[in-house]
Order: structure tokens, then C-alpha cells, then sequence
């Protein structure tokens, strides 16, 4: 396997929120406000604004989980659907693209974020095909805690699974 395919991620995950739409979409897109409720999300700066929607707003974020590196990325809101979407282009450390979809179903709001990314840092591509699942399950750990955080945030309750693909 190359050091691209190792550096490629298509990763899922869901979270199911016992709260209305309307207050999970204003948590997910106060982008600044993350930091209070999402363990692993140290920093997001806001580094210009978009239009009235949000397109066009570039954010730097500093990541860590329980690996022992931060991750710095930043994105640039490419399209929203009020309560529906926003995509992202991502780049930095990271690098492709970023959704978040928001839905309806049995009484509860689904959140599910999509990643389509590469890493860039060469020791990560590097060493990928040994620590790869590590990586995988690092970024699973930072997204449940972001649903578990999300949801002390709103007071409710929530689930959160990820499913990965590569």
C-alpha cells in the first residue's frame, strides 16, 4: 500500500440527540463555542467570516485526544443548508473535506459527520501502516466525546457510534 492510500480517512460518525433540531444546529455551528463542551477540542479560531449563511468562513482548529500530538487543521465552510448541512474544505494537517448533516428521526436529532481526509504530517503517513487503526480509534474517542459534550451542553441525553470505512 502506498504512503497516500495510508494517509487517506473516510470516517462516519453519528450521534443521536434527545433535543430539537434547531438548538443542536446553533451548537454545531457556534464552531468558537466548541471548547467548552467538546473534550479534545482546545482552540477554534475564527480567522475570517463569511457571508450571511456562513460560506466562506475560515476557522483554524486545535485538536487533541488521547494520543500524545495535537492536530491543527483549518477549514473553509464551502456550503450550509440551514438545519440541514455545513461542508467544509479542510487544510493543514489535515486535508480534503468535512460534512455535517443534521436529521430527524424517531423523535431524536441525528448529527452525522462525514470525513473525507489525509493526514500531512510525513511521520503519520509514515508509520500509518502500523498505527492506522490507533489513528482511527483516536478520532473515534474525540467524536464520542464531542456527543457526550454536546449533550451536557443542551441537558439532554444522547447515543454516539462511529463507523469507519478506511
Amino acid at each position: 500500500m502506498s504512503e497516500s492510500a495510508n494517509s487517506q480517512y473516510d470516517l462516519t460518525t453519528r450521534w443521536q440527540v434527545d433535543a430539537p433540531i434547531d438548538a443542536v444546529w446553533e451548537a454545531i455551528l457556534d464552531a468558537e463555542g466548541w471548547p467548552r463542551w467538546w473534550p479534545g477540542v482546545e482552540r477554534v479560531d475564527t480567522l475570517a467570516r463569511g457571508d450571511a449563511s456562513g460560506v466562506g468562513t475560515r476557522r483554524r482548529y486545535v485538536c487533541k485526544s488521547v494520543l500524545p500530538f495535537r492536530l491543527t487543521f483549518v477549514t473553509r465552510v464551502t456550503r450550509v443548508e440551514p438545519l440541514y448541512l455545513i461542508e467544509g474544505r479542510v487544510d493543514g494537517e489535515l486535508e480534503g473535506v468535512g460534512c455535517c448533516y443534521l436529521g430527524r428521526d424517531a423523535g431524536l436529532t441525528t448529527v452525522r459527520y462525514e470525513w473525507h481526509v489525509r493526514t500531512t504530517r510525513r511521520w503519520m503517513n509514515v508509520l500509518a501502516p502500523l498505527l492506522k487503526p490507533l489513528f482511527r480509534r483516536n478520532h473515534d474517542a474525540i467524536m464520542r466525546a464531542g456527543g457526550i459534550g454536546l449533550t451536557r451542553h443542551l441537558g439532554t441525553k444522547a447515543e454516539a457510534e462511529s463507523n469507519r470505512s478506511s
